[in-house]
């Protein structure tokens, strides 16, 4: 598969993703693949506020 470019750097995820919780799951697991559809779209919805507060 071919490796894709990040919209979000990973430290903006990861801050997020700590934020609601998920981010200990995510480190037991070895990564984001696991992470349910519902909790990515919270996390996008996060970037997009925090995005909209600095514009």
């Amino acid at each position: 598969m071919a490796n894709k470019q990040s919209i979000i750097s990973e430290n903006l995820r990861e801050e997020i993703a700590k934020e609601l919780g998920v981010y200990e799951q995510v480190k037991k697991d070895g990564g984001w693949q696991n992470v349910p559809s519902k909790t990515c779209g919270n996390i996008v919805t996060k970037a997009i506020e925090i995005a909209n507060r600095k514009v």
